[in-house]
């Protein structure tokens, strides 16, 4: 699959190249496996330049002999020439080595032997004013990769000249993918938006299996419910690479948020353990792992816990629970995740709505979704939700927004149902200025109604070829 987009990264990685030539540049890119971050790395290195894969699986001297041998194809070490320790190793490197130097999955080096980046300081420090190199780290495992450079006590502490968050693809990037791939339809774009998200790597499985014209549902047999699926047990790969063998309870959080219990106390009763019980495991997933983070509505209130990878969150909402049904294709369970998979698409579906609606540029300080409770004229707790709200601080200007993954929604009906929840949004409620907007893939009738607007998918196709 041909390289897209990453236009932004791939030139603050070129500056970054460029200013290595008068002083030694260091770079740490991390994030979320399947993100993309060795293509990119790829894309940027040319023939000349060394990239080394930390493979925690092999001893020290064994990826010691490796990494000889890259240099020795590269001409930086001569066929009769050894090393024989790291530090000589990096000797050699900074020493004789002029331009781009990549090391993939860096926070491996932690399993291989953790004296390496002491070693690696040493040589950082002795070369800080030297030209002509520039050393990227990249690393999946962001806590980790956090730590090894921000953290005091570790000896690459203040070592990093610029750091890059790489973060997945937005839903525009995808359909430029989906288009390559010979998807032309906007709807099967979102549906695979949906589960697979901004990582390049379920796209290229696609291209890999000649899906790219087989619809959603085929794409969706191949990949999870056909015998030997391709992706029947990516989540464990992922997932195994991340938690090692502690990964019982990590699994039972994630199944809980999934299935939407997203405050730690609905977590804690879904597992039936105390709250403190699950403390270490659910900051890890938040602040190590970053596969969770904290939502907080958009005009404030209590947060909520969500799953930041899209195929992380469809597996354990549909498949952990009942894996071994899963593992024996029961069709029982096979029909009812394929009937609740719409109802799915349509939670993401929100996603692609914020996007469309930053796209449009309409002045708002910030988009997100809003949720509070509120007593009924019974005296009843019920809890309101809207799916999006913008704000714009200086005007007192708030448009709420609803998002129908359905085909000839009735935006009337949709419209007196949103004002009926709005007087419950707690914000400047008698200066505001209220606005509206609904998203459908299409309405039975787009009505003018004052400060209404109306997008359908056509609409947003239209603007994604902006």
């Amino acid at each position: 699959m041909k390289f897209i987009d990453r236009t932004e990264e791939i030139k603050y990685l070129k500056e970054s190249a460029g200013l290595s030539k008068t002083k030694l540049f260091t770079i740490s890119i991390t994030g979320l496996r399947r993100v993309g971050k060795t293509r990119l790395v790829l894309e940027l290195l040319s023939k000349e330049d060394l990239y080394f894969f930390v493979n925690r699986d092999k001893e020290s001297t064994s990826l010691l002999q490796e990494y000889v041998d890259v240099l020795k194809a590269k001409n930086i070490l001569t066929g009769l020439e050894t090393l024989n320790s790291w530090d000589a190793f990096f000797m050699i490197l900074f020493e004789r080595f002029k331009g781009i130097v990549a090391f993939d999955e860096f926070q491996n080096f932690i399993a291989v032997d953790k004296a390496i980046y002491g070693i690696l300081q040493k040589y950082i420090d002795l070369n800080e004013n030297k030209g002509g190199l520039f050393i990227i780290f990249s690393g999946s495992t962001v806590g980790m990769m956090k730590k090894l450079f921000s953290d005091s006590k570790q000896p690459l502490y203040g070592r990093l000249k610029r750091k890059m968050p790489l973060k997945p693809l937005m839903f525009r990037d995808t359909w430029d993918v989906c288009n390559a791939l010979g998807i032309r339809d906007i709807e099967e774009a979102v549906r695979l938006y949906s589960v697979f998200g901004g990582f390049p790597k379920y796209y290229v499985a696609l291209e890999d299996e000649h899906l790219g014209n087989a619809g959603f549902e085929k794409i969706m047999d191949r990949l999870f419910f056909a015998e030997n699926a391709v992706l029947e047990d990516e989540v464990n790969q992922i997932l195994s690479l991340e938690f090692g063998r502690r990964s019982g309870l990590y699994y039972d959080i994630l199944a809980a948020i999934a299935s939407g219990n997203t405050r730690i106390s609905e977590v804690a009763s879904f597992l039936r353990k105390i709250e403190p019980a699950l403390t270490r495991q659910m900051n890890e997933l938040i602040n190590r792992f970053e596969l969770v983070s904290v939502e907080k509505p958009v005009t404030g209130g209590k947060s909520v816990y969500v799953i930041n990878h899209p195929l992380l969150n469809f597996w354990f909402r549909f498949f952990y629970k009942s894996i071994s049904s899963y593992k024996r294709r029961e069709s029982v369970l096979i029909n009812k995740i394929k009937d609740n998979t719409n109802g799915y698409v349509g939670h993401r579906f929100e996603a692609v709505c914020r996007e469309f609606l930053e796209k449009l540029n309409l002045g708002f300080d910030k988009t997100g979704r809003w949720w509070g409770a509120y007593r009924d004229t019974e005296g009843n707790r019920k809890v309101a939700e809207i799916d999006l709200v913008s704000i714009n601080e200086l005007s007192m200007e708030i448009l709420f927004v609803e998002c129908k993954w359905q085909d000839k929604v009735d935006a009337k009906k949709i419209l007196a149902e949103l004002k009926g929840k709005v007087k419950y949004v707690e914000w400047h409620n008698d200066k505001r200025k209220e606005r509206y907007a609904i998203f459908a893939k299409s309405f039975k009738e787009k009505i003018k109604e004052p400060d209404l607007t109306l997008f359908d998918l056509k609409d947003i196709e239209m603007a994604m070829k902006l």
